[in-house]
């Protein structure tokens, strides 16, 4: 079942490394206004934002999720970021 992504069109930066965190994604390191985080899995997700209350691109937000974090629908519901 394909994630609906205009659920999270919402989704603030603050919000997304919260969940990051949360499925344990830790701060790698910060250049600027990237943050890189790393799973002790190998998986790494970078995010960039100016403002916490930031949100994404939903194509961007699709690369994060998918390709990144490599996060499903179950993931996404368990981390709180859809309804």
């Amino acid at each position: 079942m394909p994630i609906e992504y205009h659920l999270l069109r919402s989704v603030t930066a603050r919000e997304l490394i919260r969940a990051l965190i949360h499925d344990g994604f830790f701060l790698r390191r910060q250049a600027g206004s990237y943050q890189r985080y790393q799973h002790p899995d190998g998986r790494r997700v970078t995010v960039s934002f100016h403002k916490s209350s930031d949100t994404f691109p939903l194509k961007t937000l699709k690369t994060i999720i998918e390709m990144q974090a490599r996060w499903g629908e179950d993931d996404l519901r368990r981390l709180k970021l859809l309804a």
